[in-house]
């Protein structure tokens, strides 16, 4: 009877050393709380690191810092993208794929969803961002070729356009 008592605390014993040491093999690498995922995390996640479409990166000697900003309301250029990305990974991990409305941003956080409105025509449409860019001076937005038609930009390439924030966008299917 006692080395069946033994046999079973030893057997528990490993059992719980099974569970810490797996434990310990999926501790997440960062946490985001609060009401909006998109939002920034907060002070003391482990490690304090950001989700890495958050971190500040470098293109061309650029530094670009992603922010959260509710607020976000912008006038500018509007170009488009598409062959030369077509199923590539986007800034996200999504799977680029030009003939679906998408969009790329320097610093609005991935994903989200903006309204883009021409502004020589008023035509408006709302748009995934997923990607980053565009990295041409004076640009605010990459559409996919596929928003760029359904905004009625394609043609010209380029647009004055507004863009603004309209929240997280859901995850992808």
């Amino acid at each position: 009877m006692f080395a069946s008592r033994q046999k079973l605390s030893l057997n528990a014993a490993a059992v719980l050393l099974a569970c810490l040491a797996l434990g310990a093999c999926v501790s997440p690498r960062y946490a985001v709380r609060g009401p909006d995922p998109s939002g920034p995390p907060q002070r003391g996640a482990p490690g304090g690191r950001l989700p890495g479409t958050m971190r500040p990166y470098q293109v061309r000697g650029v530094w670009y810092t992603p922010r959260y900003d509710p607020n976000y309301d912008e006038k500018g250029v509007a170009s488009w993208y598409g062959a030369q990305f077509h199923n590539r990974n986007t800034a996200n991990g999504e799977l680029f794929d030009m003939n679906r409305p998408s969009a790329a941003h320097k610093t609005l956080p991935l994903p989200c969803i903006v309204e883009v409105t021409d502004l020589d025509t008023g035509r408006k449409i709302r748009v995934r961002v997923n990607d980053r860019g565009p990295f041409v001076s004076g640009r605010i937005i990459d559409l996919s070729k596929a928003a760029a038609e359904q905004l009625g930009t394609a043609r010209k390439g380029v647009a004055r356009v507004r863009v603004r924030y309209l929240g997280p966008a859901p995850a992808a299917r």
